[in-house]
Protein backbone atom coordinates (compact mmCIF):
# COMPACT_ATOMS: atom_id res chain seq x y z
CA UNK A 1 0.00 0.00 0.00
CA UNK A 2 2.88 2.39 0.74
CA UNK A 3 4.11 2.38 -2.86
CA UNK A 4 0.76 3.74 -4.12
CA UNK A 5 1.14 6.94 -2.08
CA UNK A 6 2.71 9.63 -4.22
CA UNK A 7 4.30 12.91 -3.19
CA UNK A 8 0.80 14.49 -3.27
CA UNK A 9 -0.92 11.97 -1.00
CA UNK A 10 1.64 11.81 1.84
CA UNK A 11 1.28 15.47 2.89
CA UNK A 12 -2.52 15.15 2.99
CA UNK A 13 -2.33 12.09 5.21
CA UNK A 14 0.27 13.68 7.51
CA UNK A 15 -1.79 16.89 7.75
CA UNK A 16 -4.84 14.82 8.69
CA UNK A 17 -2.98 12.85 11.36
CA UNK A 18 -1.47 16.04 12.79
CA UNK A 19 -4.80 17.90 13.06
CA UNK A 20 -6.54 14.92 14.67
CA UNK A 21 -3.76 14.41 17.24
CA UNK A 22 -3.55 18.16 17.92
CA UNK A 23 -7.32 18.47 18.39
CA UNK A 24 -7.62 15.65 20.90
CA UNK A 25 -4.43 16.43 22.74
CA UNK A 26 -5.31 20.10 23.12
CA UNK A 27 -8.84 19.24 24.32
CA UNK A 28 -7.37 17.10 27.08
CA UNK A 29 -4.69 19.63 28.05
CA UNK A 30 -7.25 22.46 28.23
CA UNK A 31 -9.58 20.33 30.35
CA UNK A 32 -6.74 19.60 32.79
CA UNK A 33 -5.67 23.26 32.87
CA UNK A 34 -9.22 24.46 33.58
CA UNK A 35 -10.59 21.73 35.84
CA UNK A 36 -7.46 20.10 37.29
CA UNK A 37 -6.13 16.58 36.76
CA UNK A 38 -8.41 15.04 39.41
CA UNK A 39 -11.56 16.16 37.58
CA UNK A 40 -10.56 15.11 34.07
CA UNK A 41 -10.93 11.63 32.63
CA UNK A 42 -9.91 10.06 29.35
CA UNK A 43 -13.35 10.86 27.93
CA UNK A 44 -12.06 14.45 27.70
CA UNK A 45 -10.08 13.22 24.69
CA UNK A 46 -13.51 12.95 22.98
CA UNK A 47 -12.77 9.55 21.44
CA UNK A 48 -15.74 7.18 21.34
CA UNK A 49 -16.25 3.92 19.48
CA UNK A 50 -18.48 5.73 16.95
CA UNK A 51 -15.80 8.34 16.43
CA UNK A 52 -13.10 5.69 15.87
CA UNK A 53 -15.39 3.95 13.37
CA UNK A 54 -15.97 7.22 11.47
CA UNK A 55 -12.27 8.04 11.35
CA UNK A 56 -11.44 4.49 10.26
CA UNK A 57 -14.04 4.74 7.49
CA UNK A 58 -12.50 8.00 6.32
CA UNK A 59 -9.05 6.39 6.09
CA UNK A 60 -10.49 3.41 4.20
CA UNK A 61 -12.13 5.81 1.74
CA UNK A 62 -8.87 7.69 1.41
CA UNK A 63 -6.79 4.62 0.55
CA UNK A 64 -9.43 3.15 -1.79
CA UNK A 65 -9.65 6.43 -3.69
CA UNK A 66 -5.85 6.81 -3.79
CA UNK A 67 -5.71 3.41 -5.48
CA UNK A 68 -8.70 3.66 -7.84
CA UNK A 69 -9.18 7.42 -8.31
CA UNK A 70 -5.82 9.08 -7.59
CA UNK A 71 -6.91 12.26 -9.39
CA UNK A 72 -9.37 12.95 -6.57
CA UNK A 73 -6.47 13.34 -4.16
CA UNK A 74 -4.83 16.06 -6.22
CA UNK A 75 -7.57 18.62 -5.58
CA UNK A 76 -5.37 21.22 -3.91
CA UNK A 77 -8.25 23.66 -3.44
CA UNK A 78 -10.21 21.07 -1.43
CA UNK A 79 -7.14 20.31 0.68
CA UNK A 80 -6.41 23.99 1.37
CA UNK A 81 -10.08 24.68 2.13
CA UNK A 82 -10.00 21.77 4.59
CA UNK A 83 -6.90 23.16 6.30
CA UNK A 84 -8.55 26.59 6.61
CA UNK A 85 -11.72 25.00 8.04
CA UNK A 86 -9.71 23.02 10.58
CA UNK A 87 -7.93 26.18 11.75
CA UNK A 88 -11.22 28.13 11.95
CA UNK A 89 -12.94 25.26 13.77
CA UNK A 90 -10.07 24.96 16.26
CA UNK A 91 -10.08 28.70 16.94
CA UNK A 92 -13.85 28.80 17.49
CA UNK A 93 -13.83 25.76 19.74
CA UNK A 94 -10.84 26.79 21.84
CA UNK A 95 -12.16 30.37 22.10
CA UNK A 96 -15.43 28.93 23.42
CA UNK A 97 -13.65 26.71 25.94
CA UNK A 98 -11.42 29.51 27.22
CA UNK A 99 -14.33 31.98 27.42
CA UNK A 100 -16.54 29.57 29.37
CA UNK A 101 -13.69 28.45 31.63
CA UNK A 102 -14.92 26.24 34.46
CA UNK A 103 -18.45 26.32 33.04
CA UNK A 104 -17.25 24.33 30.02
CA UNK A 105 -17.30 20.55 30.31
CA UNK A 106 -17.18 17.78 27.74
CA UNK A 107 -20.14 16.03 29.36
CA UNK A 108 -23.54 17.69 29.66
CA UNK A 109 -24.20 18.77 33.22
CA UNK A 110 -27.50 17.42 34.46
CA UNK A 111 -27.06 18.71 38.02
CA UNK A 112 -26.44 22.34 38.89
CA UNK A 113 -23.25 23.26 40.68
CA UNK A 114 -22.24 26.70 41.87
CA UNK A 115 -19.24 26.91 39.54
CA UNK A 116 -21.54 26.58 36.52
CA UNK A 117 -22.34 30.08 35.27
CA UNK A 118 -24.39 31.23 32.30
CA UNK A 119 -21.80 32.56 29.87
CA UNK A 120 -23.18 35.17 27.45
CA UNK A 121 -20.12 37.28 26.68
CA UNK A 122 -17.27 36.91 24.18
CA UNK A 123 -18.02 34.40 21.43
CA UNK A 124 -21.16 33.35 23.36
CA UNK A 125 -22.67 36.77 22.61
CA UNK A 126 -22.84 35.68 18.96
CA UNK A 127 -23.83 32.01 19.28
CA UNK A 128 -25.02 29.74 22.07
CA UNK A 129 -22.90 26.74 21.06
CA UNK A 130 -19.64 28.01 19.55
CA UNK A 131 -17.75 24.86 20.56
CA UNK A 132 -20.23 22.73 18.59
CA UNK A 133 -20.00 25.08 15.62
CA UNK A 134 -16.21 24.82 15.80
CA UNK A 135 -16.32 21.03 15.97
CA UNK A 136 -18.67 20.80 12.98
CA UNK A 137 -16.38 23.00 10.89
CA UNK A 138 -13.31 21.10 12.10
CA UNK A 139 -14.81 17.66 11.38
CA UNK A 140 -15.82 18.53 7.82
CA UNK A 141 -12.44 20.18 7.29
CA UNK A 142 -10.59 16.99 8.23
CA UNK A 143 -12.28 15.20 5.35
CA UNK A 144 -11.59 17.98 2.89
CA UNK A 145 -7.91 17.75 3.85
CA UNK A 146 -8.03 14.15 2.62
CA UNK A 147 -10.14 15.13 -0.42
CA UNK A 148 -12.70 12.50 0.66
CA UNK A 149 -16.01 13.38 -1.06
CA UNK A 150 -18.10 10.65 0.62
CA UNK A 151 -16.75 11.24 4.12
CA UNK A 152 -17.03 15.01 3.75
CA UNK A 153 -20.75 14.67 3.13
CA UNK A 154 -21.18 11.90 5.72
CA UNK A 155 -19.33 13.84 8.45
CA UNK A 156 -21.39 16.98 7.76
CA UNK A 157 -24.68 15.05 8.02
CA UNK A 158 -23.76 12.83 10.98
CA UNK A 159 -22.23 15.61 13.09
CA UNK A 160 -25.18 17.92 12.32
CA UNK A 161 -27.65 15.17 13.34
CA UNK A 162 -25.68 14.54 16.53
CA UNK A 163 -25.94 18.21 17.50
CA UNK A 164 -29.61 18.35 16.49
CA UNK A 165 -30.21 15.79 19.26
CA UNK A 166 -27.65 17.06 21.77
CA UNK A 167 -28.54 20.76 21.75
CA UNK A 168 -32.20 20.38 22.89
CA UNK A 169 -31.11 17.88 25.56
CA UNK A 170 -28.41 20.22 26.88
CA UNK A 171 -30.66 23.27 26.68
CA UNK A 172 -33.35 21.49 28.72
CA UNK A 173 -30.94 21.47 31.66
CA UNK A 174 -29.69 25.00 30.99
CA UNK A 175 -33.31 26.20 31.21
CA UNK A 176 -33.67 24.32 34.50
CA UNK A 177 -30.49 25.89 35.90
CA UNK A 178 -30.85 29.46 34.64
CA UNK A 179 -34.59 29.86 33.98
CA UNK A 180 -35.69 33.18 32.42
CA UNK A 181 -32.08 34.32 31.96
CA UNK A 182 -31.43 31.41 29.63
CA UNK A 183 -34.77 31.87 27.87
CA UNK A 184 -33.91 35.47 27.08
CA UNK A 185 -30.39 34.55 25.98
CA UNK A 186 -31.70 31.75 23.71
CA UNK A 187 -34.28 34.12 22.15
CA UNK A 188 -31.69 36.66 21.07
CA UNK A 189 -28.74 34.37 20.23
CA UNK A 190 -28.63 31.74 17.44
CA UNK A 191 -27.42 28.22 18.22
CA UNK A 192 -24.38 28.43 15.96
CA UNK A 193 -25.35 25.30 14.01
CA UNK A 194 -27.22 25.90 10.73
CA UNK A 195 -30.95 25.05 10.83
CA UNK A 196 -30.94 24.30 14.58
CA UNK A 197 -32.85 26.90 16.59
Amino acid sequence: MMEILSFTEWPHLLQYLFVVIFFHGSEYILAVAIHGQNHVHLNSLLISSHYVLAMTWSLVEYFVEVYYFPGLKELRLANKTGLAMVVIGEILRKWAILTAGRSFTHLIKIYYDEQHKLVTHGIYAHMRHPSYCGFLIWAVGTQLILCNPLSTLAFAVVVWCFFRQRIPYEEFFLRQFFGPDYEEYARRTPSGIPFIK
